[in-house]
């Protein structure tokens, strides 16, 4: 430091005051700049306060463990068993859904085919969607079927027996039945039956043909398909918005009679070609179906499940009080499991 001075003297004699003002002002910037950079830099090592900082969080890492959102524990909790969690599915079903009863069949009932509804557009949607309201008490309306059909729905013990579970069911549910006896699809398109339907304004529309179609030795598909379509065709333009259910026949027997002996019957062998063309029919124009021939038995065991359970008239066309109350009961299962489906999604 003393040479520092001495040199600086030197200077100062031989190049005159300005040189020594030059040099002042020279040194005190250098001085100011390594003092800044010591104490304002954060970056500097050197700085006391990072260092300071270093050391308190070397202190905080020390004393106080470091926590997440949740602290995790230690082991897991083996001895806890975790309860079931409801889905929403299963609770639109505990509270939404029916009971569906079991159906008591006569012992001699054997093959039979899968109750059901097929909808698979979901034309009935609407139709369940009133019904789930008026289940849980958030509609007060009543909700008006129509059930049109041949003489197994003009004996009125079918749609009847149907009508009244339904109502025990869900309540406010005003069921009508509208059958004539040989009808065809045909019968119901005069003008003025088409207004008398209209003018229930039902919310459900069943049509129950097929037995009298498929009893003409000369029937023929085209003509069936036809006939349907006309019948339809009214029935939407009159009801634009109102879903159409279709149900097949139960079965049949044809009878004969050579001369003088005893008429004899054998199987329809046309119901199950006709209950193919109504199959068809719904799905090409959809219409919702429920299969009560394949449910019974179908091609195979249809008629003799009826047959063998003595649950069928002489005439071997129609059937006993007991036979048809069965059937609506049937029908009954099929629209409740129907039902189910739909609020259980």
């Amino acid at each position: 430091m003393k040479r520092n001075n001495v040199n600086r003297v030197l200077l100062n004699d031989f190049l005159g005051a300005d040189y020594a003002d030059y040099t002042d002002s020279f040194v005190s910037r250098k001085l100011h700049l390594e003092y800044s950079y010591l104490h304002c830099n954060p970056c500097n090592p050197r700085n006391p306060r990072l260092k300071f900082s270093y050391i308190l969080i070397f202190f905080l890492l020390c004393f106080f463990p470091l926590h997440a959102q949740d602290p995790i524990p230690s082991c897991p909790l083996i001895s806890k068993v975790t309860a079931n969690c409801d889905t929403l599915r299963s609770y639109s079903q505990r509270t939404d859904t029916v009971a569906v009863p079991q159906i008591a069949f006569p012992s001699g009932f054997q093959q039979l085919g899968e109750n059901e509804l097929t909808d698979s557009l979901g034309i009935l949607n609407p139709f369940w969607e009133k019904l789930r309201l008026l289940h849980a008490g958030f509609s007060t309306d009543t909700i008006r079927i129509v059930h049109i059909g041949d003489s197994h729905i003009r004996g009125r013990i079918l749609p009847r027996t149907t009508g009244t579970l339904l109502t025990e069911t869900f309540g406010a549910i005003s069921y009508t039945d509208m059958g004539i006896n040989g009808a065809f699809c045909t019968t119901f398109t005069r003008p003025d039956r088409i207004s008398d339907i209209a003018a229930l304004h039902p919310d459900l529309v069943i049509l129950s043909f097929g037995t009298n179609e498929s009893h003409n030795r000369r029937y023929n598909t085209l003509l069936h398909y036809r006939q349907m379509d006309e019948l339809v065709r009214m029935l939407r333009d009159s009801l634009p918005n109102v879903p159409l259910l279709m149900t097949t026949p139960p079965g049949s027997y044809d009878s004969f009679r050579k001369s003088r002996r005893r008429r004899t019957y054998s199987i329809n062998p046309r119901t199950a070609i006709a209950v193919e063309t109504m199959r068809r029919f719904a799905d090409d124009n959809g219409l919702a179906v429920w299969d009560m021939y394949e449910a019974v038995g179908g091609r195979q065991r249809a008629c003799l499940n009826w047959q063998e359970a003595k649950l069928m008239r002489p005439d071997h066309v129609h059937y006993l009080p007991e036979g048809y109350v069965l059937q609506g009961e049937l029908f009954y299962q099929a629209l409740l499991k129907a039902y189910n489906d739909y609020v259980g999604y």
